[in-house]
């Protein structure tokens, strides 16, 4: 296609906020996934696109470079930019609407019939508990005075729930008032609001490599580039400089996926780094309540530091389909998410809130209770691969629910196409690490009853008896910034 027909097309795609090679790289995905330049199809040089857009060409080359990492778009030395992909030769391809290809979501989105659901991990059925606290709640709304002006919109959440995650963490030592404490759709919302608050296309945020893929999702939809850098952020504050960074984000207890905890002494650090370089931290503690017998949790990054957002979640405790969870931090921030949050989404349903409020005074008894199960979990799923894969290795978590496996040769997209032909879905290292590593990499969680667990390992050891990698395999080769 001429460089003049797209620029026809592209309408005012600099009217936007943040960088032009953002905006221009935003525009050109959109045109991409309408499709309006289809798979194979050729695109302008950077100098004749630049020249037609009247911009520098390294604005250009940026935007390129954004489409080419998302897989929008494929470069290669002689050959020029094209858009992704074959056109099947006797019919137009047709373009989903789906907004993701992350094998986490699309393993939800579109599952797998028959496979053991390793890729996704959450309690799989709900709660004694959660359906007495449901009896409980409607119960007393039976009581209410019938005349009483209620119309169940709350988007800063329940009260009486802001009340309950408030007094959660003056328990751990935080104190936290309740307008302090903002109510969610689960750990994902909140991620995604925290997003389009602070976020705007071209902005940097500093991630850990690897790390929760759901966020890297998010990250990438608003537009934003992301820094990989080690596992607890060090060095956040110089980094965060020389980046110009806008966020950053961490996953400080139970990380996911490598189950480790981020100590008392470097969390400080991390965020006192924080509040010098002015950028903001969320801190992902949706797993924190995940803990072995015996292992201590440390105390919330915000006790330390101003610029500390934390996130915290009753989904991975008490059951995946109660989508509570929960932002904290100061009420400027507060008051802007919830406006934020109110034009998407006029809050979530208080029926479902007010039963997360009668679970969260009662949390240290589900949390002692599932922890000595998620415990028993983790350590059959280890003996298991110690005796079926003994060449696979990994490091024991200390919570959580999952565990970081590297495979001794080829990488983990391959083989996880092989897993799923013998009935396992399991996660691929490489959409979890932002620096290109994590290639030779599972994520494998141990949410599961034992039984499904063994009859896993059992499935992965057939697929690996087979799995022939590709001609030239991957190797990780994490690209960190500094």
């Amino acid at each position: 296609m001429e460089p003049i027909e797209i620029v026809d097309r592209m309408g005012r795609w600099s009217s936007g906020r943040g960088r032009l090679s953002a905006l221009l790289a935003q525009r050109l995905r959109a045109m991409i996934d309408d499709g309006e330049l289809g798979p194979g199809e050729p695109l302008p040089t950077d100098r004749a696109l630049a020249a037609a857009l009247a911009v520098g060409r390294s604005t250009v080359v940026a935007a390129y470079e954004m489409l080419r990492a998302d897989g929008r778009i494929v470069r290669r030395q002689g050959s020029g930019t094209q858009v992704a992909g074959e056109r099947p030769p006797d019919r137009p391809l047709i373009i989903p609407d789906a907004e993701t290809s992350a094998p986490i979501f699309l393993q939800q989105i579109e599952p797998t019939a028959g496979a053991i659901p390793l890729a996704c991990a959450a309690p799989t059925r709900p709660p004694q508990a959660l359906l007495d606290a449901q009896r409980t709640v409607l119960d007393r709304l039976q009581g209410t005075d019938p005349d009483a002006v209620d119309f169940g919109y709350f988007p800063a959440g329940h009260p009486l729930l802001r009340e309950a995650v408030a007094d959660h963490y003056r328990r751990a030592g935080l104190p936290t008032a309740p307008e302090e404490i903002l109510i969610t759709n689960g750990s994902q919302q909140a991620i995604s609001l925290i997003t389009r608050l602070l976020i705007t296309p071209g902005d940097r945020v500093l991630v850990e490599a690897p790390t929760y893929p759901g966020a890297l999702e998010v990250f990438r939809a608003g537009g934003a580039e992301l820094v990989p850098l080690p596992l607890g952020l060090p060095h956040f504050d110089k980094s965060a400089e020389r980046h110009s960074a806008a966020l950053g984000y961490v996953v400080s207890i139970f990380h996911n996926p490598t189950g480790s905890v981020l100590g008392s002494l470097p969390g400080e650090r991390l965020a006192r780094s924080a509040d010098r370089s002015g950028t903001w931290l969320i801190d992902d503690r949706s797993l924190s309540e995940l803990v072995f017998p015996g292992v201590e949790v440390p105390r919330p990054l915000a006790l330390h530091a101003d610029r500390v957002i934390t996130l915290g979640s009753l989904s991975k405790i008490i059951w995946g389909g109660l989508r509570v969870g929960w932002i904290r931090a100061s009420r400027t921030l507060i008051n802007r998410l919830v406006r934020v949050r109110a034009v998407h989404d006029i809050g979530g349903s208080p029926l479902t809130q007010l039963a997360a409020a009668e679970l969260i005074d009662d949390l240290a008894r589900h949390r002692d209770e599932i922890g000595r199960q998620l415990s028993a979990k983790h350590d059959h799923l280890c003996e298991q691969l110690s005796r079926r894969l003994p060449a696979w290795r990994f490091t024991r978590a200390a919570g959580g629910q999952s565990l970081w496996v590297r495979i001794p040769y080829g990488d983990g997209d391959s083989f996880a196409q092989e897993a799923m032909r013998h009935g396992v879905a399991v996660l691929a290292g490489s959409g979890l690490d932002a620096s290109g590593g994590g290639t030779q990499h599972l994520r494998l969680h141990f949410q599961l009853s034992t039984d499904l667990l063994t009859d896993a390992v059992a499935r992965l050891a057939e697929a690996w008896q087979v799995y022939r990698p590709p001609a030239e395999p991957l190797v990780d080769r994490p690209k960190l910034a500094v």
